[in-house]
């Protein structure tokens, strides 16, 4: 498999046609420069640096220790292996408790190889969005379960299962649509309840244990290679390397199960 591509960069507009079309795309995690590449080459349209980097690369047992310094390392190294596909970076814990800060350290992220940035939150995170959105940052909206909020949560528990959390998530994510936010991610919810959000909002709408009704999938690497961090992968992980010969055809057979509709199945999906 070549690890050459002349596919132009994928931007937020590219992934914005894609819903428009009805066409699915595909995200996954990379934290270094050689895996961005074949990820990359791979065909997927969104690489994550996620802050999940804390428990796969730094063996943390949260994301709560990872520092914009943390980030910002492994996001040029990202950059620096990615070809073509778009760049979204996590803002870290605490990274974004004020408006100043949320600025500067996302003015950071975008200095330092990021096309995006995601941050964790509902109705509350409008006004931050807004401010971020203006000044030409675009936002990724992360709802449902927010790993930087585990301990107000307890534990790692789908959310929108309760009526009226369905409601006010539902809500929420259509203000944040009007705040600005140009994509959502929805972890760790019913697939009914991703299924009405992605319906009702204009912008793409990115799951991970959400169905498979959403407009794009992501995948911690790691997970996608069965080497999960933790001691029993969670419902909506699939070991794609098992009944793969190489990583590169691995995470290619990620992409194209994403695209066409068959990853994730019913088996990795939560429902009310």
């Amino acid at each position: 498999m070549s690890l050459q591509t002349d596919k132009p960069l994928t931007t937020v507009a590219t992934l914005q046609k894609l819903k428009d079309d009805g066409k699915k795309f595909s995200c996954l995690t990379a934290y270094e420069s050689t895996m961005a590449k074949v990820i990359s080459a791979a065909g997927v349209d969104v690489i994550l640096v996620g802050d999940s980097l804390g428990m796969v690369i730094q063996g943390h047992d949260s994301t709560l220790p990872v520092t914009m310094d943390d980030l910002i390392y492994h996001l040029a190294n990202v950059a620096r292996g990615n070809q073509s596909s778009h760049i979204m970076a996590d803002m870290p814990f605490m990274s974004y408790s004020t408006d100043e800060k949320a600025l500067d350290n996302a003015t950071e992220l975008m200095q330092n190889g990021a096309h995006s940035i995601k941050i964790e939150g509902g109705e509350w995170i409008c006004k931050l969005t807004s401010l971020l959105a203006e000044r030409g940052i675009p936002v990724c909206a992360h709802m449902g379960l927010t790993p930087q909020s585990i301990n107000r949560i307890g534990g790692y528990f789908v959310q929108g299962r309760d009526t009226n959390q369905h409601e006010i998530m539902i809500s929420e994510a259509i203000k944040l649509e009007e705040a600005g936010a140009q994509l959502l991610l929805l972890e760790c919810v019913p697939a009914e309840l991703a299924t009405q959000i992605t319906e009702q909002l204009n912008i793409p709408v990115i799951g991970i244990g959400a169905g498979n009704t959403t407009d794009a999938q992501v995948m911690v690497i790691h997970d996608l290679l069965g080497i999960s961090c933790l001691e029993k992968p969670p419902k909506f992980v699939k070991n794609f390397l098992a009944n793969s010969v190489s990583i590169q055809d691995a995470i290619k057979q990620y992409d194209q199960d994403v695209k066409s509709g068959a990853f994730p199945a019913k088996e990795h999906t939560f429902f009310k």
